[in-house]
């Protein structure tokens, strides 16, 4: 008699809990084809960027000083640009004139955010404010955000050959 109580009581719940799953499992399984689907014959460009892209953080991680390591993170950021830049350049060249002209309003946009985004990572990791952390905050900061939107254009290219 107790047990039917009970079965009585959280029969119902139970039920209603196993509904709320069973409906965030198909939720999540008819999503999931929404993903972008890559060229598996495409050039792995991620991976070649990012073994290049080691390099320069290996060197990061083993420099003994703050200077030599500031000094690696200016080498990192201008090889990060020289790699956005490559990776604009060989997207563009895939898109057809439609396509190029939205990139290349995405990407003065972007630019804008990168220089404003700048100047507040410039401006707030002052010596004054953070000591002599403050360059590698900078130069780590400014660097991601390259890095960010490099690996962004070469998942994009992804989809050509």
């Amino acid at each position: 008699m107790r047990v039917e109580r009970l079965r009585q009581r959280h029969l119902p719940a139970l039920v209603g809990v196993l509904r709320a799953a069973l409906a965030l499992v198909a939720l999540w399984l008819a999503a999931a084809p929404c993903a972008a689907i890559d060229n598996p014959d495409a050039p792995d460009r991620v991976a070649d960027f990012q073994a290049r892209a080691q390099a320069y953080e290996a060197r990061i991680s083993a420099a003994a000083t703050t200077a030599e390591t500031v000094t690696v993170l200016v080498e990192y950021e201008r090889f990060l640009d020289a790699e956005l830049n490559q990776a604009y350049k060989e997207l563009s060249s895939k898109l057809d004139e439609d396509a190029r002209a939205q990139l290349r309003r995405s990407q003065k946009r972007w630019l804008a955010f990168r220089d404003e985004e700048f100047q507040f990572i410039d401006g707030n990791w002052t010596r004054e404010k953070f000591g002599t952390s403050a360059a590698l905050s900078r130069g780590d900061y400014r660097c991601a955000l390259l890095k960010e939107r490099t690996l962004r254009l070469l998942q994009y290219l992804r989809n050509y050959l």
